[in-house]
Order: structure tokens, then C-alpha cells, then sequence
């Protein structure tokens, strides 16, 4: 490496900060070792004093070093302080009704919630701060300039022209070959999978879900009069393949649903190998996959995982994904790529609501050709992680010892399984006293389980207040052991 003030300067720090979390990680620096002055580090690596600097601050950034006063930097981090993971839950391998409706209602008004009193650990999407706003809003305007009628007409049932030529090119990124035409744009992922749900199956029809599992599609599947059997997942590996292959062996398995990458709430990332042989599995029997693959984008390492639907040769994987966990929420932009099944999704699409709102797509279609959604995806993959960290070393320091979390590689949700004397649902009114939000853990399955669990979105920037409101939350956790 050499010294000097160039471009690559920017890469260079994290290759130096890189090496010396590996170092660190590697416990070849420990706990409380004091690191190279940065004038060492700049002669030890030939580079300037201000990247040696860049390079100091992202580890400190991310909790891994910390800075002394008159003293220096030295390690307070690493790897090995992690909890342990959240133990695997086997659900009741039974078909049964849902019922979370309830559940969910009573909890719902608080986890959307815009109060600004709130500390909210509930919500999961990235706060507003790590989204490119202005880029977006220039979008809009130019969307507007750029139509005819402002907007104000109906968009094609199937979706913009322009938004799903973007998506198209999006899905290179997992080695997807896909046509514009393949497309279905929804309102959001959501609407998406419920398309998907509603295209290939029957009230009363048995589907195999991931447990635990996002509660909304626990709601869509409730309110299409469907039977789930639910199976186990790994906060490491995600679905448990052995006990989905035993479910469709004992039930009449219309449909599977899963998250693959980065699961909502465990986090887990499905190794490419058991996707492909998930897909297998699934095309032997000849069931459809509904695949939600909205956190697929935001990975912290090096390269992004494959989807189920990279492996697909008979069409019956029905991708889903969309905007909301990476680039805007509110404008509830989604789309899916439903395979053979994409005439039944278009008929019901065209029944459901015509077509989702004109300004939004044009706009999102604008911003994905001219507003480097790539650049911005490097920017908040790398906040979510440091965020990540964060949390997790705030989790360490304020809850009970005995306490479990996921460690998730993309997304920006910890799972955290508690002591089974705690009752997270008691947790969360205790919590909303103080002005704190979580999700309890019951909710994300159809048979009440995880009634120790809570999700927590580390989806807003670390900060004293995200500090203040853990460390509530261990002492109310403490308090009910």
C-alpha cells in the first residue's frame, strides 16, 4: 500500500479496518490490547494519517474499538462475547386453523406508530435517515414532468413498462434471466405473496410455513380461510428441509412459503445448496414455493445469496419481493415474478385493485434508472451492519445473562429469545409505560409459541436514546425473573 490522498483511499481503509477485525475476531487482538498509535498504523501500512484515521473510526463505529483519552484506541469487542443462539422450537406438527388476527390488532397501533416520544424497536424498516430521500423526491418531480396526464391515469394492470424493465436488471444481482413481462407489480411485498396465495390455492387448503414465520402472512393466510402446518427454522440455516419432506409426506401441501435470505424474525440465510434442494424437493411433488426474497438485498458480506428461484426450472417458484426494506416504505412498491402461475396473479391483480398507484412507479422506475440504487445499497448494507453490532453489544450489556439472539449476516432484525419466565406480551405493556415498542414473540407463529421471544428492528441508527431504551428493556426483564 502506499501513502497519498487518491480515490482508493476510500477503499483502503476498510482493506486496513478489515484486517484488524479479522485480527480481532481471530483473537489475535483481545479484549482491553491497546492498538497501533495511527501514526504506527500509517507507517505499518503505507497509507495517509487521515485514512489510518477513516480506518479507526469505522471499527470504533462499529463498536469494536474504542478511544482513551490521552491513551489511544484499544479493543473492546469481539466476537466470542456473543450470547449464545435461540434455541430451535419444534411447532405442534399438526394442519391447524390460524388465528392471530387478535393478536396482531392489539399491538398494531404501536408498531406503526409515528409518535415521536416512542423508542420503537418494532418497526422493521430502515429509519428514514439511511434512505435517499432528496434522490427520491427529484424522482417524483421528474415522473410528473415526464407524463402526460400527470400521473393521474391508470397504470397497466401488469405494472409500469420502465419499473419492471428496472426490476428485470435487478435481478441479475442473483442470477435471475428475467423478462419484463415476467413482472407483476403489487402494492408491496405483501400484496405480492397474497396474490401468489390466492392464484394456487383453496379455502381450506393446508400450506407449509416456516415457524417462527412474519406475522402478515400468518394474517393473509387467516383471512384466505387456509390451514398451516408449521416448520421448524434455524436462526443459522432457516427452513428445517427433513421436517418440511416429513409434512408433505403426512399432509395434503398445497403450497410452501418461505423466506429464505435473512428470514423475518430469525434471521437465518438458507445455504444456496438447500435451496437448491428445496426446489427439488418441491418440483418432484409438483407444489408451488412462494418465495419472499425482501431482505435478499441488504447482505453484510461480500456477495449477495442466490435465491430459490435461481434454481427453478419448471416455473413453480413465485418470486416476491420489493422496495420497502431497502428504498421506501411508504411508497409501497413490490412486485412478483410468478412463473407458470402468471396469468392467474394477473387476473386476480386486475380483480384486487386494476393496478397499483401510477406516480409511485414512475417515480421508483426513475430512481432505479438514474439514482445509483447501487451506491445506496453498498451505503446501507454497511450501516445496518455496524447498527447490527451495536445492538447486539447493547443486548450483552443490559439483559440477563441467560438471554439468546440470532446473528444475522443481512436484514435488520435480532431475535431474542429470554428467560421462559418471561412473558413478552407482559413485557411489551411494561415497555409501552416507558414509551418503548417491541414485538412479542407470540405472534410470529399460528400455534402460540415464542411466548419468551421478542423481535427488535435494528433498523434505526445507534444512538443514545436506541442505548436508553435497551437498557429499559433489561431492567424490565430483570425485574419479571
Amino acid at each position: 500500500m502506499r501513502k497519498g490522498n487518491s480515490a482508493t483511499d476510500d477503499h483502503l481503509y476498510l482493506q486496513v479496518a478489515g484486517g484488524l477485525e479479522k485480527m480481532i475476531d481471530d483473537d489475535v487482538l483481545k479484549i482491553g490490547d491497546k492498538l497501533p498509535s495511527v501514526r504506527v498504523l500509517s507507517d505499518e501500512y503505507g497509507i495517509s494519517m487521515g485514512t489510518a484515521f477513516q480506518a479507526y473510526y469505522h471499527l470504533e463505529g462499529k463498536g469494536l474499538i474504542e478511544s482513551r483519552p490521552k491513551s489511544g484506541y484499544y479493543v473492546r469487542f469481539n466476537q466470542k462475547r456473543f450470547p449464545e443462539l435461540p434455541k430451535m422450537t419444534q411447532p405442534d406438527p399438526l394442519s391447524h386453523d390460524v388465528s392471530v388476527k387478535e393478536m396482531i390488532a392489539s399491538i398494531y397501533s404501536d408498531i406503526a406508530s409515528h409518535n415521536a416520544r416512542i423508542i420503537n424497536f418494532a418497526l422493521a424498516v430502515p429509519d428514514p435517515s439511511l434512505l435517499p430521500a432528496a434522490k427520491i423526491n427529484k424522482s417524483v418531480m421528474q415522473a410528473l414532468r415526464n407524463s402526460k396526464d400527470s400521473c393521474i391515469s391508470y397504470e397497466h394492470t401488469q405494472g409500469n413498462a420502465e419499473l419492471r424493465k428496472q426490476v428485470a436488471k435487478l435481478a441479475f444481482n442473483w442470477g435471475g434471466k428475467v423478462k419484463p413481462d415476467d413482472i407483476v407489480i403489487t402494492g408491496g411485498c405483501l400484496e405480492a405473496i397474497t396474490l401468489c396465495i390466492k392464484a394456487i390455492t383453496q379455502p381450506g387448503d393446508t400450506v407449509a410455513v416456516e415457524s417462527p414465520n412474519y406475522f402478515g402472512i400468518f394474517q393473509a393466510l387467516e383471512n384466505l380461510g387456509l390451514k398451516v402446518v408449521e416448520i421448524s427454522s434455524s436462526p443459522v440455516t432457516g427452513l428445517d428441509l427433513e421436517g418440511l419432506q416429513q409434512a408433505i409426506k403426512k399432509y395434503p401441501v398445497k403450497a410452501c412459503i418461505v423466506i429464505p435470505n435473512f428470514n423475518n424474525p430469525l434471521g437465518g440465510c438458507m445455504p444456496d445448496e438447500n435451496k437448491k434442494k428445496l426446489v427439488e424437493m418441491i418440483s418432484q411433488k409438483n407444489i408451488p414455493l412462494i418465495e419472499d426474497d425482501i431482505y435478499g438485498e441488504l447482505y453484510f458480506g461480500k456477495t449477495r445469496p442466490r435465491t430459490c428461484k435461481y434454481y427453478d426450472t419448471k416455473g413453480l417458484v413465485m418470486y416476491c419481493s420489493s422496495l420497502s426494506k431497502s428504498l421506501s416504505p411508504g411508497y409501497r412498491i413490490g412486485w412478483t415474478i410468478p412463473g407458470k402461475f402468471l396469468e392467474q396473479v394477473k387476473q386476480i391483480k386486475r380483480i384486487n385493485n386494476i393496478s397499483s398507484p401510477t406516480l409511485t412507479q414512475a417515480a421508483m422506475a426513475h430512481y432505479l434508472q438514474h439514482g445509483r440504487y447501487e451506491y445506496h445499497l453498498k451505503t446501507i448494507r454497511k450501516a445496518l451492519h455496524t447498527q447490527c453490532l451495536r445492538y447486539m453489544q447493547a443486548i450483552i450489556d443490559h439483559f440477563p445473562e441467560d438471554t439468546k439472539v440470532s446473528r444475522p449476516h443481512g436484514g435488520f432484525i435480532l431475535w431474542v429469545q429470554l428467560n421462559k419466565k418471561v412473558n413478552t406480551f407482559k413485557l411489551r405493556v411494561e415497555a409501552m409505560k416507558h414509551h418503548i415498542s417491541i414485538v412479542p414473540g407470540k405472534i410470529f407463529s399460528a400455534s402460540c409459541n415464542y411466548n419468551n421471544c421478542i423481535r427488535i428492528s435494528f433498523g434505526k441508527p445507534w444512538d443514545d436514546e436506541a442505548d436508553y431504551g435497551l437498557m429499559i428493556l433489561g431492567k424490565l426483564i430483570k425485574k419479571m425473573l
